[in-house]
């Protein structure tokens, strides 16, 4: 009989286990929001993930559930335990990457490096913070951001006051998350994978360039990493990942700060846009692995197979046509180059795909995917 996963989301990461269940000889299905959505290949069912119901029904024709994102509601992911579904990455992990302020708190609690933080209330509060921490601070909505959205850097309490009075128009009430303004050389990316049964495994740590809020680079290893940095990072996402019980792939984003520090910015406890590299430039790609590890299954070896990979996101696409449309081109002139192409309309700013290069030289193999990326966006 075979085995069936179940996905809830029907983004790029659900199309991207298509693939790798294929391979495995694992039938994968998607719960996709709308028709048309990029894992639109599997989706055997489209509905909302807020809906109890909907999720129930989905749920009970596959044998695990996993996500595409983290945003399904607590009480549907509780509920789909009690009646006994298997859930990877379960309630009580998924709660840390849906809350930040919660995120924050178990983070301390672990006893690992985070940037100073307090949860804020209202703008008196902000203020204090502010005044304590040289009169800059980021502040970030506790759910819902990513991307760059939900996160503001403010220099005075008022910056916020918009997010205030939406908290308190909430009949839930709630509070903001402020955080020190980390003074950062570069972002790195720590990239693991936990079964439940307590295998982990972890690939090598990775450097992400952001603009605009948004990944659009990984260099896999991240330069000048081996030694105290690789070691440092890969502690610190084993004790994220033991700590709060985590099933499947889980990326942890660092900052290394100029002080030669490493802090937790952010927690994803799915597969990641960090570990895209591993697609094509490790023995195990972060798909393949989240489904080992979801089922169960023994996880596969991580090590990388070039000197060097990079990976650099296709972002917004072409101002008229599909990125198929530029495939002679790019594919002729690039022929070692991968691409991954995510089905969707381009859209200034959307992530509609990634290539990824490995070689031995580090400058060759970037400007081989930053060329290549070229051809899709104008």
């Amino acid at each position: 009989m075979t085995t069936i996963v179940g996905v809830i989301g029907g983004g790029q990461l659900a199309r991207m286990m298509i693939p790798a269940a294929v391979n495995l000889g694992i039938e994968i299905r998607v719960l996709a929001e709308s028709d048309g959505m990029s894992a639109g290949l599997a989706a055997s069912g489209v509905g909302d993930y807020r809906d109890l119901e909907v999720v129930l029904a989905f749920a009970e024709t596959v044998d695990v559930i996993t996500f595409d994102h983290e945003h399904v509601p607590q009480e549907i992911l509780r509920e789909l335990v009690s009646r006994g579904i298997a859930v990877h990455p379960g309630p009580d992990a998924l709660l840390y990457a849906q809350d930040k302020l919660l995120m924050r708190a178990k983070l301390s609690e672990l006893g690992l490096p985070v940037p100073d933080w307090a949860r804020v209330e209202n703008s008196d509060q902000l203020a204090a913070f502010l005044a304590d921490h040289g009169g800059r601070a980021v502040v970030k909505t506790a759910r819902g951001g990513y991307d760059g959205k939900g996160v503001r850097v403010v220099r005075h309490a008022h910056e916020a006051d918009d997010w205030f009075l939406a908290l308190a128009e909430d009949a839930n009430g709630g509070a903001l998350l402020v955080e020190e303004l980390v003074e950062f050389k570069r972002e790195l990316a720590q990239l693991v994978a936990r079964r439940p049964s307590g295998e982990i495994v972890s690939w090598p740590v990775v450097e992400t360039v952001q603009r605009d809020g948004v990944c659009a680079e990984v260099i896999a290893p991240a330069p000048h990493s081996s030694g105290r940095i690789a070691d440092v990072a890969e502690s610190i996402a084993l004790a994220v990942a033991e700590g709060i019980g985590v099933t499947g792939v889980m990326a942890v984003e660092l900052f290394e700060t100029v002080d030669e520090r490493l802090l937790i910015n952010e927690l994803a406890m799915r597969p990641h846009n960090s570990g895209h590299w591993s697609m094509d430039g490790s023995t195990t790609g972060q798909f393949e692995q989240h489904l080992r590890a979801v089922l169960d299954l023994p996880l596969g070896g991580t090590a990388a197979r070039d000197t060097w990979s990079v990976m650099v996101n296709i972002l917004g696409g072409p101002a008229e046509g599909s990125l198929m449309d530029r495939y002679p081109t790019a594919l002729e002139a690039y022929p070692s180059v991968k691409v991954h192409n995510y089905g969707k309309d381009p859209r200034p700013g959307r992530k509609v795909g990634h290539v990824t290069a490995g070689g031995d030289d580090l400058d060759d193999v970037a400007y081989q995917a930053r060329a290549t990326a070229a051809f899709f966006q104008d």
